[in-house]
């Protein structure tokens, strides 16, 4: 039974069914080696209490039980004692995280030609070529590679004159990254509530924000539109605002490389757009971001204050205020090399929410984050929202796949909801605050372009069986 089954163990059970104690094969050998000969019973085996697993507790529990007693197999057994599964290390030590990196194979490649060429420093071919080859790939003349997303942002900001005293507007339902350089540059945020369409910023929010900020003589220098997990703002009527008021747009697709609004590439609807290398995002330098924009002036400018603002002469000479912002050659190599795979990135993510979709199909209580048919979202994250009647809570959802050993989140906590930004003014979308109802009832599920249909499947089930109460 043991060669049939290539388990390592046995469940020895009464003739009630009733769980006995488990027997492995070095028990077997053990036995052998005092004497005992194999046509003889499992009687002679020693009497043991072996650990059991009751039915109903989560992967977590089996783990830690199993670590503690130093064993590879857990019987599962219902409140009388009857055997109902056998658990394995192997199967449940397999954590399911939200979105982690998923290399290819040119990235080596890249960054082995800047060691052997000893390109390691800031700058350098890959830097080239990288901002190069992104600026072709989303259709932008020009493009500058930088330390993050969040350094995009701040230069953005510089390069439009933001400055003590003034006004910035920005989505609020978002990372605080995109809000933070508004302080570096002593400005004061104001946030915009999302529209139920693509939880994006809300044109109808916006509107009343700037109608307000002309009545009070002060319009924003600035418009930093969030497009959130993969998916671009609803642009045109932000953009026909903002040009109506002559105010930038400084277009956060930190989240959303790769996505497109009505065929055009997500970043390339402001004065400056920006995009986002981190560990965690579609495609990955470790860290690094890239400003992208169609001014040339502008992006030289960009440069020029990304390293350190020297000026052209032949000693050490600085003129105004510079920052340490490039991206280095080494992580431009990487980057090189995951551009070659964003389609194919692209195309995981959207299967891995196609299949949530499938499997939440007919589910009152639950719905994924729509795509409007104006957008092509990469669904970098697959988040969904639950129904405001439903009985089980986001975060008990949340708690019972940390159970499972699977990473699920809350949506980002809004920006008007934090202390640092509890002061600024918010607009919202109606007579209701559409971001608020997003963010009490959101949850993101694990989306990597990674994750194995297995995976997916086992994150569904859980989902399912956490709300099986639900009305």
């Amino acid at each position: 039974m043991l060669d049939r089954s290539g388990l390592g163990v046995l469940l020895l059970v009464r003739g009630d069914r009733n769980f006995e104690r488990t027997v492995t094969d070095g028990d077997l050998r053990r036995l052998l080696l005092e004497g005992a000969a194999l046509d003889q019973t499992l009687a002679a085996v020693p009497e043991r209490r072996s650990i059991v697993l009751p039915e109903n507790r989560t992967r977590r529990e089996a783990l830690a039980l199993m670590r503690q007693h130093t064993i590879d197999h857990l019987p599962v057994v219902d409140p009388d004692g009857r055997v109902l599964d056998l658990v394995e290390r192997r199967e449940i030590d397999d954590q399911i995280l939200l979105s982690t990196p998923h290399m290819g194979e040119a990235e080596r490649d890249y960054v082995e030609e800047a060691f052997l060429t000893n390109w390691i420093a800031p700058l350098g071919p890959n830097v080239d070529a990288f901002e190069t080859e992104l600026a072709n790939m989303v259709g932008a003349k020009h493009a500058v590679a930088l330390s993050s997303g969040t350094a995009a942002i701040h230069l953005s900001l510089v390069l439009l004159g933001v400055a003590p005293g003034d006004t910035v507007f920005c989505s609020s339902l978002t990372f605080v990254a995109s809000v933070n350089p508004i302080l570096y540059q002593g400005a004061e945020p104001v946030l915009i509530d999302s529209e139920p369409e693509s939880w994006n910023m809300s044109p109808v929010a916006l509107e009343r924000a700037f109608e307000v900020s002309r009545q009070k003589g002060r319009l924003p220098k600035a418009v930093i539109v969030v497009s959130l997990y993969g998916q671009s703002a609803d642009m045109d009527p932000i953009v026909a605002i903002c040009n109506r008021y002559d105010v930038a747009i400084v277009e956060d697709a930190a989240e959303s490389l790769g996505a497109r609004y009505r065929g055009k590439a997500s970043g390339n609807f402001g004065r400056t757009g920006i995009y986002s290398f981190n560990g965690n995002k579609i495609i990955t330098t470790s860290g690094g971001g890239m400003l992208v924009t169609e001014d040339e002036q502008l992006a030289e400018r960009a440069r020029f204050l990304a390293t350190q603002a020297r000026d052209p002469a032949p000693h050490y000479q600085h003129s105004t205020v510079g920052y340490n912002y490039r991206m280095s050659n080494i992580l431009a190599g990487v980057g090189r090399g995951q551009l070659k795979v964003l389609n194919q990135r692209v195309e995981a993510r959207r299967a891995v929410y196609d299949r949530y979709r499938q499997a939440f199909a007919g589910v009152e209580w639950l719905e994924l984050m729509p795509e409007p048919e104006w957008s092509y979202s990469t669904h970098w994250i697959s988040a969904c929202v639950l129904a405001p009647d439903t009985k089980v809570t986001a975060a008990a959802i949340i708690e019972r796949l940390s159970g499972e050993l699977i990473e699920a989140r809350p949506v980002w906590k809004l920006m008007h909801m934090q202390p640092l930004f509890a002061k600024c003014s918010y607009f919202t979308h109606g007579n209701e605050s559409v971001s608020e109802r997003l963010f009490n009832l959101g949850i993101c599920l694990p989306s990597g372009s990674n994750l194995s249909i297995d995976q997916i499947d086992r994150v569904a089930k859980k989902v399912l069986e956490a709300g099986k109460h639900a009305s």
